[in-house]
């Protein structure tokens, strides 16, 4: 069984925080990984946020001021709340803590045998504050190529281990991008345009990271280009993890804010 693990940035009037530029700039010279726990640089990945209830259920990616995007399995809803600029999950200093607005969930999303356009779309109650520690990371573009045996990160705050001990301190996790067909070997269910692959190289991504990053460099900036979505239950470091590719996800994404 696997597990279950947006528009270009808007301009902010007053602000000097442009997307996917961090002003606490990542350490990636000795790429971490999240399996195994390796701890990322503090608030170096700005966008990343937290969604609970009583507690953590999932990661998402501030893309705006007003917008989160996660993954659809999630099932964000209403009551929830968006946590932006944590680094220890126990620490509520200098957080921010906004209610989940409005839910928008792919139509086509496939669930729970394929998981085909898992994406979803948050509205904040009310937008963001951007900072230093909370700014947004920047969209792929639907014309975009990130071709396979790049480099790209992941974070979150998911499981260390197969064992489903959640990390306290957000991690990170540098992975190679695979084609598809390669990917394909990993599953027995369908990998299809939907969805973009990274890893099986000795790191992963694990149950809890879903609905996190992963990003890219474009010119210098982080750019979203994978929501993690699915994996091997065992978090198996030499298998990949499954993202949700914001490429032939991103006219949905244009669609859907602008609409609202």
């Amino acid at each position: 069984m696997v597990f279950l693990w947006i528009l270009s940035c808007f301009a902010f009037v007053g602000a000097a925080y442009g997307c996917g530029t961090p002003a606490i700039p990542p350490d990636i010279s000795g790429y971490s990984d999240i399996v195994n726990g390796k701890e990322a640089k503090p608030h170096s990945w700005p966008w990343q946020v937290a969604l609970q209830v009583s507690g953590f259920f999932c990661g998402g990616s501030l893309i705006n001021q007003n917008w989160v995007v996660t993954a659809a399995h999630c099932s964000a809803r209403e009551s929830d709340l968006v946590v932006l600029g944590a680094h220890d999950r126990s620490s509520t200093e200098d957080v921010q803590k906004i209610r989940v607005g409005k839910v928008f969930t792919h139509p086509d999303y496939n669930s729970p045998t394929l998981f085909n356009n898992d994406i979803q779309l948050i509205k904040l109650a009310r937008p963001a504050q951007i900072n230093r520690r909370v700014s947004p990371v920047c969209l792929a573009e639907t014309t975009d190529n990130f071709p396979a045996g790049i480099t790209c990160m992941t974070t979150g705050w998911g499981w260390t281990s197969s064992n489903g001990n959640l990390a306290t301190r957000l991690q990170q996790a540098a992975l190679p991008l695979l084609t598809n067909r390669r990917c394909s070997r990993f599953f027995s269910s369908s990998i299809t345009s939907k969805m973009i692959c990274a890893g099986a190289n000795g790191i992963s991504s694990c149950s809890g990271d879903s609905g996190g990053p992963l990003v890219c460099q474009k010119a210098g900036a982080w750019t979203l280009v994978g929501v993690v979505s699915f994996g091997r239950a065992s978090c198996d470091t030499m298998s990949p993890a499954v993202y949700a590719r914001v490429t032939a996800l991103r006219a949905w994404i244009d669609r859907t804010i602008a609409a609202n």
